[in-house]
This record gives structure tokens, C-alpha cells and sequence, in this order.
């Protein structure tokens, strides 16, 4: 019977549960991590795990493997946040962590992700060297009980977030906030910090996630706007099924796109609490807005391409204040080189107790003051085999104009971007396991990013 070719992906391996994701596949890839691991200073590796099907039970693999090849194996006591986890990585001054999620993807997934003993995404040299390692060695383990420390690591992750935050000033601004965790690890732990008029919905485990796949963007999030609405609540923040990516409803009950609030975060950071002198950083498909305030404020912006991990790279070289990325992830500086969807949560919470203001109201200045933004992008099926020479085609034939605004430049470090001289671009990836191209735009109205995505999608059918 041949073995599952084990793949690595994004800081980690991801597979499908009971066809490729299976006990034995789980223990193989745990050999190959503690066979990397053998050789790293440090005292030893914990494993966390989030709300998905048998999570916990693939989490005790992969401790009774890592104790069985002489590392000391940590487990966690609860489903706990990816953040958490990556921090008792620093705390501890651990070697690494396991986190057995596919965070915001559909429940049928399972994944083994990888962090560094450095407290963030594992660098692809280190995922390429694991992934190497698979089968190199014959699978050792013990048995669980009496070889494996348990641990909660969410109690000093809160202690860290606590010394960033003035949770004092967000209770007594008795704010009515909605919680939603969509149903993934982050449970009721916001409400239980916010210790106010606050409540959760979806908050309970479900494997299936009530038929919604546990990531916080707007078609994911109707529930969570009735609620607000409901509540006459000032927000309402969610968390995705591994609480590392953050979504946002303001007061009126609409979804906020998260380009949006990486800049009021940016503005709070500035405005607020006094920082200065740091870098940021965006992911390529960010709003271009974290430019222009970066430039009224005389400060350096680092664009990377699309992953966290090139973020936490910044994070580890430079004094970086804040870096976003389009899909919800936000670190900050004094933190873990890590997302950390708890923290920027109760940091736009923040915003809203120092200001006093509601949130779309914040958002209209935002935009009187830095230029109308408006966001969308569409994920397009497309043929593995065409992908390549579609992005190829991009290269070498890109437009003299788009839709009427002149091109500016062409960026081809991460797929390709067009950027107009108006402001407006359009931006084309694909995605590494699959037949999927995601289309990228962002403009000053409504109707031109529509007619953008529109012009994309039009041109990848056209090859």
C-alpha cells in the first residue's frame, strides 16, 4: 500500500479529514517535525488544537510522537486561539508549536500547522526542510499518559494582551458589543474580557460550523448583523475558527471591510496612543489608503506579498508598528510577530472607548480625510493547467490604461498588479493548491471596482 505524498502549503500541511488528513498521515508528519525539532534549542514544543472534527485527538498524536523521539511534549488543556498557542512559544521559550487547524476553511479540513520558535509562521526554508523529513524515519511513540505535560496557554496570552490594551477604559465606556466566533475556538473568551454588556452567538463548538465556513468576511457574517441590530449594539466582532483573523460590524449593522479598519487601527495607533517612529506593513492586496496615511505621518511602508509569514518576517528584522493583511490578520508591534484576532478586536475597541464616537461615524472621517475606498474581490475557478500562462499573458500584454485612468505600474512580485494613475488597481493571483484565480480591486466608488473585477474576470476568460 504506497503512502500519502505529504504536501506543505502556507506555515504548514492541510489535507482533508479521513481521506488524506488520517491518524497514520498525522503521526508521519509528527515524526518529521520532531526529527527537525531533535536539533533546535529550547524546552520543548507545544500542541493546541482548535474546534474541528477529532482536533483534540490529532493534537495527542503529535504529543505522543514528539515525547516518544525525547522532546518534551506540551498539550493543551482547551481548544485554544492560534495566538495563544504562538505566544506560550515566546513564554515558555519553546522550540515551537503544533496548531492542528485549517482556521477559516471549510469543516471538511484539517491542518498541522507549524510555528517557529521564534512565536510565529513557520518560514517555508523550515516547512520545506519538515516536509523533507517525512518518512526519513521509522515513526516513534509513547503513550500519553505520564509523558505529556497539559497546559492552558490562554491565561498568559490574556496576561500579555492585558499589558497592550487598557481593558479598564473599554469597560467603563460600556460599550454594547455582539461576539460572534463562528462557532471556532475563540468561544466566549472576548465577552469573558470585556466583562460588560456583551454577548456571543455561535460561540458553542460545532465541527460543521452550522453550515457557515468559520471565516469572518461579510457572506459569513449576516448572522452576526441581525444581532447587532437586534441588541442596538455600537459593534459587532467576530473571530475566525482559530481566533487569529478578526471581522467587524459596525453600529448600523453592516459589514466593515477589513481594509478599512487596518487604517483606523493604523489612525488609533498614530492619534491615540502616541506612536511613532516604526515601520508598517501591508500585504500587497491591501488598501493603498495605509499609504497615504503613512505619508502624512512621514513614515515607512513595507508592501510584501500575500501570506502572514512575510509579514512576521518584517516583524522580526524591523521595529514594525502594525501589519495587516487583507484577509484579517493584524499584528502588532510589543506583541508576538503573530495575527492575533483577540487583540486587534479589543484594540478597535479601544478606538471606539477613547473616541467616544460610533464606529461609522469614525469610518465617514476616515474617508473624508484619506480619500473614498472601496474593496472587493472575486475567486474564480480556473484550470491548473492555464494559470501559468494566464499570469504570463498579464506580464508581458498589460494595459495601456484601465478602464480610462492611465497604468502607473505594473508589480509582479506576487501575481500582478495593475495600478492606475486615478488610484484605482486591479490585482490577479492564484491560488497554490487550487483551480482557483482570485481577482483583487480596489477604487474610490462602488461601480468602478465592480466594472474592474468585471474587466478581470473578462480578460482571464479570454485566454
Amino acid at each position: 500500500m504506497s503512502l500519502t505524498k505529504i504536501k506543505f502549503g502556507t506555515d504548514g500541511w492541510r489535507g482533508v479529514i479521513a481521506e488524506d488528513f488520517t491518524f497514520e498521515n498525522v503521526r508521519r508528519v509528527a515524526q518529521a517535525a520532531a526529527d527537525y525539532w531533535r536539533n533546535v534549542p529550547g524546552q520543548g514544543v507545544i500542541v493546541g488544537y482548535d474546534n474541528r472534527f477529532f482536533s483534540e485527538v490529532y493534537a495527542r498524536l503529535v504529543c505522543e510522537v514528539l515525547a516518544g523521539n525525547g522532546i518534551p511534549a506540551i498539550y493543551s488543556t482547551v481548544a485554544a486561539p492560534t495566538p495563544a498557542v504562538a505566544f506560550a512559544v515566546r513564554d515558555r521559550q519553546l522550540r515551537g508549536a503544533v496548531m492542528i487547524t485549517a482556521s477559516h476553511n471549510p469543516p471538511q479540513f484539517n491542518g498541522f500547522k507549524l510555528k517557529a520558535d521564534y512565536a510565529g509562521p513557520a518560514d517555508p526554508e523550515i516547512c520545506t526542510a519538515i516536509e523533507k523529513l517525512v518518512d526519513a524515519n521509522p515513526v516513534r511513540s509513547v503513550s500519553f499518559d505520564g509523558n505529556v505535560e497539559v497546559y492552558d496557554p490562554r491565561r498568559a496570552h490574556i496576561a500579555a494582551v492585558k499589558k497592550i490594551v487598557d481593558l479598564k477604559k473599554i469597560r467603563a465606556a460600556k460599550l454594547r458589543v455582539v461576539v460572534d466566533s463562528l462557532h471556532g475556538c475563540g468561544g466566549h473568551l472576548l465577552e469573558e474580557l470585556l466583562d460588560g454588556k456583551t454577548q456571543t452567538i455561535r460561540g458553542d463548538r460545532n465541527p460543521l460550523f452550522g453550515g457557515v465556513n468559520p471565516e469572518p468576511i461579510g457572506k459569513n457574517l449576516g448572522a452576526l448583523c441581525v444581532a447587532v441590530k437586534k441588541a442596538r449594539a455600537q459593534i459587532g466582532i467576530a473571530t475566525d475558527g482559530d481566533a487569529d483573523r478578526m471581522g467587524i460590524v459596525d453600529d448600523t449593522g453592516r459589514y466593515v471591510s477589513i481594509q478599512l479598519v487596518f487604517a483606523l487601527l493604523l489612525l488609533h495607533l498614530l492619534r491615540n496612543r502616541g506612536d511613532r517612529g516604526a515601520v508598517v506593513v501591508r500585504s500587497t492586496n491591501c488598501t493603498t489608503m495605509i499609504d497615504r496615511i503613512c505619508r502624512a505621518y512621514k513614515m515607512e511602508v513595507v508592501e510584501v506579498p500575500v501570506g502572514f509569514k512575510y509579514i512576521c518576517q518584517q516583524m522580526r528584522q524591523k521595529d514594525v508598528l502594525i501589519g495587516g493583511e487583507e484577509s484579517g490578520g493584524i499584528g502588532f508591534r510589543g506583541h508576538i510577530p503573530e495575527r492575533d484576532g483577540v487583540l486587534a478586536n479589543l484594540m478597535l475597541l479601544e478606538l471606539l472607548a477613547v473616541t467616544g464616537k460610533k464606529l461609522s461615524r469614525l469610518l465617514t472621517e476616515l474617508q473624508a480625510e484619506f480619500g473614498k475606498s472601496v474593496y472587493d474581490r472575486i475567486d474564480m475557478h480556473y484550470p491548473l493547467e492555464k494559470r501559468d500562462r494566464f499570469i504570463e499573458s498579464l506580464r508581458n500584454d498589460p494595459p495601456k490604461d484601465l478602464l480610462g485612468s492611465p497604468l502607473a505600474e505594473m508589480k509582479t512580485f506576487d501575481g500582478v498588479k495593475y495600478l492606475a494613475e486615478d488610484g484605482s488597481w486591479l490585482m490577479f493571483r492564484t491560488s497554490g493548491t487550487e483551480p482557483i484565480i482570485r481577482i483583487y480591486s480596489e477604487a474610490g466608488s462602488a461601480p468602478r471596482v465592480k466594472k474592474l473585477l468585471e474587466y478581470g474576470r473578462q480578460r482571464a476568460l479570454a485566454l
